[in-house]
């Protein structure tokens, strides 16, 4: 890939649709896009945790709003046609394991449903030039092995959460392959990938049943942190690291986009696999105060896995991207966030794109080749 190429890749001036964007992940992703240029159209729920990194960012002031659901196909039409996107990034799903349990209807409706809604509406809308699915590591048939999962590797689910995932990527899948390629569209060509990663971290995360979010209610009210599974072992990883995969794909996907149309892992730099317990150990450290115990109901809990993890050498060959942080860099910018929220330091939206300044800095240290394409300049 030629650094010629890199330049011209760029999301200054282009629309985008974020599918999601009042969530972590979705937050974290409108801010970078927001300071890279682009016009950001966020379609969402209003946020569904209080506090939230929507609301703590002020990000309404920063993007084009709208509050709507994905099961909403009128509404979704609507919003695709009037705004025209070039670029989409789907991010908008019910994401909590144990809550797909409480109300897998509800969770099949929105993660599967709501994908054919939008492919759909980009169906009737000409202007979109790229689709980025953006689904999960436990898309996976989980076999509890030591190595990771390969993208050509068997889908699964043994809860509804999972299988709605599998089902995202043999969807997304079909539609690539029956309206959106040379041979299939009567249209126009629409480059259409999905993306996989889990056990992302990082400040602005308040979900239900995640180990940080619990770790930080925990934290800030002087309770013990109850740990359901200590000796689960996760690969963990900083938000920034698979928004960056996100982002780069996305560009090359509008700039060859029949070679990068195709599902991707993006997983975290190697040694960042630890079980849980040694993860909220260290967050104590770095918080400087805090215990943890034993979840006295966990043996009640819905079935989580104990391992699984991904492998990620065709992003590293083929879109030469791999994870940069190591867990101490991981954990220290999460925790910074944080405390800047509770002790009210900084202004959140500021401290964002310093974090995302201060990961590209890694990016340069490294010579990655996204960094080109990506970096926020001013």
């Amino acid at each position: 890939m030629s650094t010629s190429l890199n330049k011209k890749l760029s999301y200054e001036g282009k629309k985008v649709l974020i599918t999601g964007h009042t969530g972590f992940k979705g937050s974290w992703l409108a801010i970078w896009l927001k300071a890279l240029g682009a016009e950001v159209i966020g379609y969402s729920l209003a946020p569904n945790t209080d506090p939230s990194i929507f609301e703590a960012t002020q990000l309404e002031k920063q993007v084009r709003h709208i509050v709507g659901d994905i099961r909403d196909q009128d509404h979704i039409d609507e919003v695709c046609i009037k705004y025209k996107p070039e670029f989409v990034f789907h991010l908008a799903s019910q994401p909590i394991v144990r809550d797909s349990y409480k109300d897998p209807k509800y969770t099949y409706e929105t993660n599967i449903m709501g994908l054919v809604n939008l492919f759909e509406s980009i169906r009737k809308t000409s202007s979109v030039k790229t689709v980025l699915n953006i689904t999960s590591d436990k898309c996976y048939e989980n076999k509890e092995w030591v190595w990771g999962y390969r993208e050509n590797d068997p889908l699964g689910g043994k809860d509804p959460y999972s299988s709605s995932k599998a089902c995202s990527e043999i969807i997304t899948h079909a539609y690539r392959n029956s309206f959106f390629t040379p041979k299939n569209s009567s249209r126009r060509i629409v480059a259409v990938a999905s993306a996989r990663a889990g056990n992302v971290v990082g400040g602005g995360d308040w979900a239900k049943d995640r180990i940080i979010p619990d770790c930080i209610r925990a934290l800030t009210t002087t309770l013990n942190i109850e740990v359901r599974n200590p000796y689960a072992t996760r690969p963990w990883q900083h938000v920034l690291e698979p928004i960056s995969g996100y982002l780069w794909l996305n560009l090359l996907l509008n700039n060859e986009n029949a070679k990068y149309a195709s599902a991707w892992n993006f997983c975290p730099k190697k040694g960042q696999t630890i079980a849980v317990k040694d993860l909220v150990e260290h967050l104590i450290q770095l918080w400087g105060e805090g215990s943890w115990i034993q979840a006295k109901d966990a043996e009640s809990q819905p079935e989580e896995a104990h391992y699984l993890k991904l492998e990620c050498a065709k992003a590293f060959h083929e879109l030469h991207w791999h994870g940069l942080m190591d867990m101490e860099e991981t954990l220290s910018y999460t925790i910074k966030w944080y405390k800047a929220y509770y002790e009210q330091t900084t202004n959140i939206y500021d401290l964002c794109i310093e974090q995302i300044k201060q990961y590209q800095s890694i990016a340069r240290d490294a010579q990655i080749e996204w960094l080109s394409a990506l970096e926020i300049t001013n």
